[in-house]
């Protein structure tokens, strides 16, 4: 009888050991999956803030071109068109229509190499993109883990 005894204590030894590690197993799991949360949550706080900062980076850049731009055409501006109006010294425009002309001229110039400015920083800060690409393949990555893990 004894052997017996011993057997049914150390089954109820090993049962309760199963019912102890199966909730612990339970709690490190969820402790794990939530340090892993919040690992992927700092990743993406980071990487947006990245995304953000490159922004802002673009827009000042565009907004100094603009202002440089805008400083650069009216100085140039004034100085080719009293360069260009000399251009017009044989007609028999007065000399006002002359400086018009030579505004008109040196203004569209001006137009042209702003309009081309703008539109190649816009086309790459379209290229840069919204959604944080790092951080949404990690979050898919720890979605089929989660999956994988729950599923077994």
């Amino acid at each position: 009888m004894t052997e017996l005894e011993e057997r049914t204590t150390s089954k109820r030894r090993t049962d309760s050991a199963d019912d102890e590690n199966l909730p612990s197993l339970f709690g490190r799991l969820s402790d794990d999956v939530t340090k892993l949360l919040d690992l992927r949550i700092d990743l993406l706080k980071v990487e947006i803030k990245e995304e953000v900062n490159a922004y802002f980076r673009g827009l000042i850049t565009i907004m100094i071109g603009v202002v440089v731009a805008a400083v650069g055409l009216a100085l140039a501006n004034v100085a080719l068109a009293f360069f260009a109006s000399t251009l017009f010294a044989n007609s028999d425009l007065s000399q006002p229509a002359k400086y018009g002309l030579g505004f008109i001229l040196t203004g569209i110039v001006y137009l042209l190499i702003g309009i081309v400015t703008v539109v190649v920083s816009k086309n790459r800060l379209a290229r840069q993109g919204l959604v944080p690409k790092r951080s949404v393949k990690e979050f898919e990555n720890d979605k089929e883990l989660v999956k994988t893990v729950f599923e077994s």
